[in-house]
């Protein structure tokens, strides 16, 4: 029964049923992206798109250098009556079965011809650059997720060292209440205090959770039922840029992909131009056909009681002539050859023709054609098509110009952002080593009497803050350099 119901819903279901995928415990980075180039359904439409673009590049040289060749053959069936041509008419009395047998060479060259293969190479080499581009965004996804599953799984680490503080607090300021060294309200703070810990750990958990499904969803896969069994193993060092910005720059004009699938996408239009020009020219065109067929009737006993009554009709007048117009010593005629073998004879020509249906085919003769067409006058559509694709190329040249600007733009943006982003890095970090250290002293100072609980309090929102901006610093820097990556093109680290 379970294999049933299992059966009935892999049936109904089958798009959620291929998503599936185990996806492993321990999951790292390079996990992430090889089940992403695996199953993300965008990287996948790029890869499925380049196989007809591939075909067409077959298809161009195959249209080049090959002939076309065609087989046909088919039946028919004509029933008896009698067709009129023009002032001829033509009867018959029995009907008959046909079928036929054709092959058929075709080659064209052509300026087209000629120019197809450079411009489906070109196409070929831009759906290429686009597959680069999609895995480029791919990667920079998958990881900008992957770090961002990290840094609420951080944040979530210190709600929890909070919560466990304002425990340590709220067990402080009950032992001073019972002495009588504090007041009923710090007590009461302090559980406040607690409460709001408990629910802003059970938010960042949440947050972490959420976090990973958008990351299984990004690789394309389902998740798990309980995606906590999954736990990120990576983890990222904060090092000090090392790249130059004349160098990044020069790696991206010459590497990223978007820019390389519009150069390709410019080369191609240009073959699309000399396509357009070559229509000016001739084309040759050659073919050759072979053909057969075959005849039955489908009942000869007309035909051949016809045969008969035609050789009775000569045997009577064969024997007219020889006893009313021979003369004396003149050799008769020999009419039983009339009605003898010959027709015998006929009779089974006729039999052997229908017997020779469907495949005994009667060959026809060959035939074959050369021609040459030259265009004289098309109404202007030649100068059209040149100027279209002159167009288009043009669009493409500053797509392309409007590209690089704009990746210069991106590289330098990306370049900026995470110098700056190294930089708060550190001013962060000395941040919160001021507020642990702030912290414990108001710690420390209340334990003994000399601070309130307010002061406690205040030290440990600042405390909070402080960890807190560090964590989301030190994730900049490195989704800044994910960024600088994908503008760039390639890996950086």
């Amino acid at each position: 029964m379970k294999r049933l119901l299992l059966s009935a819903w892999l049936a109904v279901c089958p798009a959620l049923s291929f998503s599936q995928q185990a996806v492993p415990a321990n999951l790292s980075l390079a996990d992430a992206i090889a089940l992403a180039r695996e199953h993300n359904p965008a990287y996948r439409q790029a890869l499925h798109d380049r196989s007809p673009v591939a075909w067409g590049v077959r298809t161009a040289y195959s249209s080049l250098l090959l002939p076309t060749l065609t087989a046909s053959g088919g039946i028919g069936y004509s029933g008896p009556g009698q067709q009129r041509f023009l002032t001829s008419n033509f009867s018959q009395s029995v009907s008959t079965l046909a079928s036929n047998y054709a092959f058929v060479l075709d080659w064209t060259l052509s300026g087209q011809t000629l120019t197809a293969p450079g411009l489906k190479h070109a196409q070929l080499a831009a759906a290429d650059a686009d597959i680069a581009g999609a895995e480029t965004n791919l990667i920079t996804a998958v990881t900008q997720q992957y770090l961002t599953v990290l840094q609420a799984r951080d944040n979530a680490a210190v709600a929890r060292k909070q919560l466990e503080r304002n425990v340590e607090f709220l067990k402080l300021a009950q032992a001073r209440y019972d002495v009588g060294r504090a007041s009923l309200i710090d007590v009461r703070q302090a559980q406040v205090a607690r409460g709001q810990a408990e629910v802003a750990l059970l938010q960042a958990e949440t947050a972490v959770q959420v976090e990973k499904l958008r990351l299984f969803q990004q690789m394309g896969v389902s998740a798990p039922v309980d995606v906590a069994t999954v736990q990120l193993t990576d983890s990222f060092a904060v090092q000090t840029p090392a790249w130059q910005l004349g160098d990044l720059l020069k790696m991206a004009e010459e590497q990223n992909p978007a820019l390389k699938a519009l150069r390709q996408r410019e080369r191609a239009a240009g073959w699309g131009v000399k396509a357009a020009s070559a229509t000016w020219g001739p084309s040759l065109s050659l073919s050759a056909s072979w053909a057969g067929f075959t005849q039955r009737y489908t009942n000869l006993d007309p035909l051949i009681a016809s045969a008969r009554a035609g050789a009775s009709a000569d045997s009577t007048t064969c024997e007219y002539e020889n006893s009313a117009w021979l003369n004396a010593g003149q050799t008769p005629i020999n009419c039983a050859a009339l009605t003898g073998p010959f027709l015998q004879q006929q009779e089974q020509a006729l039999r052997d023709q229908n017997r020779a249906y469907p495949f005994s085919f009667t060959p026809q003769p060959f035939q074959a054609r050369l021609a040459i067409s030259i265009p004289l006058w098309g109404n202007f559509q030649q100068p059209l098509q040149v100027s279209q694709a002159k167009a288009e190329q043009q669009d493409l040249a500053e797509s392309v110009r409007a590209r690089g600007l704009q990746l210069q733009t991106d590289v330098n943006q990306a370049y900026l952002v995470l110098a700056t982003a190294y930089r708060t890095v550190a001013i962060q970090d000395t941040n919160r080593v001021a507020g642990r250290e702030q912290l414990q002293l108001a710690t420390e100072r209340y334990r003994v009497g000399s601070g309130t609980f307010f002061e406690l309090l205040d030290a440990e929102v600042a405390a909070l803050r402080a960890e807190s901006d560090y964590i989301g610093a030190v994730y900049d820097y490195h989704k800044a350099v994910a960024a600088l990556e994908a503008a760039v093109g390639r890996p950086l680290r």
